[in-house]
């Protein structure tokens, strides 16, 4: 058995402790860490609750998750944040969930929220799904989140360029005769956002970035000292529009874009860039995705196949290192959001093992995946929290329901 490339002082002894039953190619990592989930409580419990997502999220390997505010209510106001967290204390404390406050009321981009007394209570602010409009709007909001010492997470869409896209805006959308996305409506926001970080000093960090100029501009602004930090998604990394299909489970927003876009943000992992990767876990019901490209709602599923579909497109092709992949997923994003790990937070992985990504074995209430059917390498044997096992590969019970 080998250890990660990552140094974590507990891994040789827990594997010492509790692997001995494992066969294969298994690993020890620390728990996972993903900065950007939808968990649907409160408001849509019919897509996802607290607890459908904190067990997809051990069956992938975390241990922690930030939630995003666009739920009812949004968690706008220290009550309507009261009702989330209440339904995280609900979820029985299978994984550690640190809610998101949102930038403004409703997430309207309109009127700022109760940033101050929200601060101590919320992981960060975000308005996700929705990009902030004014720049007037935006500076203030950065100026009140830097004062609260909190990250400001930017869902960068620019509503005048959308046109009622829903896919990249490139070969695939002409060929087919669907509306597209272009990519200025994401990365014109970016360029504005990271000069008004620097004249406020905000801590700014952007979501889900899907393209080449967005991957410059950050770059850019990292060498000129901004304090900026990203993500990006698997799906991004991974697949382009020449892998579209005509099924809502390939419909996300931002979109996947050229193949020139996915290898710009490969190279942007590779020197730094990106300093994260999230899943940007977004369950529908199986009705809301069945609508093909233009019909289904926007978001697909990934806690449960982040890791296996990196570890295989990423790393087994030598690509990305082992090492760097884990930082990616536990390190950065607890050293950038402030999530703790806790020394009996980790999960054990079967990296020699192959096998079909079937939605029907998720824990998660959404079964959209655009990794449906691929044959990746990886499998989770148990992620345990906190000392306690909160998920083992072939029991249908975890302990924490037990």
């Amino acid at each position: 058995m080998r250890l990660s490339e990552t140094n974590h002082p507990f891994q040789l002894e827990k594997l010492n402790n509790n692997t001995s039953s494992f066969s294969g190619e298994v690993f020890l990592f620390p728990g996972f860490c993903d900065v950007h989930v939808h968990f649907r409580e409160p408001g849509f419990s019919y897509k996802e609750t607290m607890k459908s997502g904190s067990l997809a999220a051990a069956h992938g390997g975390y241990t922690a998750v930030c939630t995003m505010p666009n739920l009812n209510p949004v968690p706008d106001s220290c009550l309507h944040l009261s009702i989330e967290e209440e339904k995280i204390k609900e979820a029985g404390g299978i994984i550690d969930i640190y809610p998101y406050g949102a930038l403004t009321v409703g997430e309207k981009g309109e009127v700022p929220s109760e940033i101050e007394g929200l601060a101590p209570r919320v992981i960060a602010f975000s308005d996700d799904g929705r990009g902030v409009q004014s720049e007037s709007m935006m500076r203030a909001l950065m100026e009140r989140c830097r004062k609260e010492g909190k990250i400001l997470a930017a869902h960068c869409e620019d509503n005048s360029l959308l046109h009622g896209g829903y896919i990249h805006d490139g070969i695939y959308a002409k060929e087919h005769g669907h509306r597209g996305i272009c990519s200025e409506s994401e990365w014109g926001q970016i360029r504005r956002d990271v000069r008004l970080a620097a004249e406020t000093g905000c801590a700014y960090h952007v979501c889900h970035i899907s393209c080449k100029k967005s991957v410059d501009i950050i770059r850019k602004a990292k060498r000129d000292g901004v304090n900026v930090t990203c993500e990006t998604a698997p799906h991004y990394l991974l697949l382009d529009e020449q892998d579209l299909q005509e099924h809502g489970r390939f419909k996300m927003n931002p979109p996947v874009r050229s193949r020139e876009d996915r290898e710009a943000l490969i190279e942007g992992l590779l020197d730094g860039t990106i300093d994260i990767i999230a899943t940007d876990h977004a369950p529908h019901s199986d009705e809301e995705k069945s609508r093909g490209l233009a019909g289904s709602a926007f978001g697909v599923v990934g806690l449960e196949c982040a890791f296996p579909v990196l570890y295989t497109g990423l790393v087994k092709t030598g690509i990305l290192d082992l090492g760097r992949l884990i930082s990616l997923l536990a390190d950065a994003p607890r050293n950038r959001f402030g999530t703790p790990l806790d020394e009996n937070d980790y999960t054990i992985w079967d990296l020699s093992e192959s096998y079909v990504i079937d939605p029907k074995a998720f824990f998660s209430l959404g079964k959209a995946t655009p990794f449906e059917g691929t044959t990746v390498y990886g499998r989770c044997l148990k992620t345990v929290h906190q000392g306690r096992t909160v998920f083992e590969y072939g029991k249908n019970v975890l302990e924490s329901e037990k």
